[in-house]
């Protein structure tokens, strides 16, 4: 059936190594009101706006009979630990080979971030490279409704594209993200993390139908590809 109407790609932990940066960022926030986050609590935090986070964090606080913050106060004390963190996020492997071969086949692209714009312009300034994805929906985006998991982002991003969300490609890393593009219709590709016990909780809770991919590279634009792409 040809290349996807678009490519469609989240931010953190897809295009830039983040998310190690935001799990020791809410670790470090929340130790502050007594509380040390599990990892698959913070599996689970991935791919989500600021806000939504917080009010996830603040839950957790609440059940260990903690006395919970509120939201911006988590937020405020996460904020200058994570600026620190992600003054040198690196990329992902392969992250900007993929994106620069989609648009070289002339294949549109749209970022769907989580993320504010100030966040993205932040993380992204050493690599100039995601400043070819014009198309942009945040987490901040005025006219996004609901964030991810919901369906709202990606919706969005295939309206402002021009195309069916059914043939675009949505390429993601994290539970909300893929739970997201996928009840938005799109053939949704899922980068593993590298760590196994991560990876393989993740593949737990996937909705059906989701391409894994160990690597970004092992993905193939062509116009034999299908309705899937192809993995080497």
């Amino acid at each position: 059936m040809g290349l996807p109407a678009a490519c469609l790609f989240d931010l953190d932990g897809l295009l830039l190594d983040t998310e190690p940066l935001h799990s020791q960022a809410w670790l470090e926030a929340t130790a502050g009101f007594g509380l040390t986050l599990a990892a698959d609590q913070l599996l689970a935090l991935r791919g989500r706006r600021r806000l939504d986070c917080a009010e996830q964090v603040r839950s957790w606080i609440v059940q260990a009979d903690l006395a919970p913050p509120s939201p911006e106060a988590l937020l405020a004390a996460r904020q200058p630990i994570s600026e620190r963190l992600m003054r040198q996020v690196p990329a992902i492997p392969g992250a900007q080979r993929l994106v620069k071969r989609c648009l070289a086949q002339a294949i549109p692209a749209a970022l769907v971030s989580s993320s504010s714009a100030a966040a993205v312009a932040h993380k992204s300034a050493p690599h100039g490279w995601i400043s070819l994805l014009k198309t942009r929906v945040l987490g901040d985006d005025p006219d996004l409704a609901a964030g991810k998991p919901a369906p709202d982002p990606y919706l969005l991003a295939a309206q402002r594209l021009g195309v069916d969300p059914s043939s675009c490609w949505a390429f993601e890393d994290s539970l909300a993200g893929a739970r997201s593009a996928h009840a938005a219709g799109c053939v949704v590709h899922v980068l593993l993390p590298a760590d196994q016990h991560l990876a393989i909780g993740l593949q737990a809770d996937l909705p059906d139908g989701c391409t894994l991919l160990q690597s970004l590279d092992a993905v193939k634009l062509s116009k034999a590809a299908g309705n899937g792409s192809q993995v080497g």
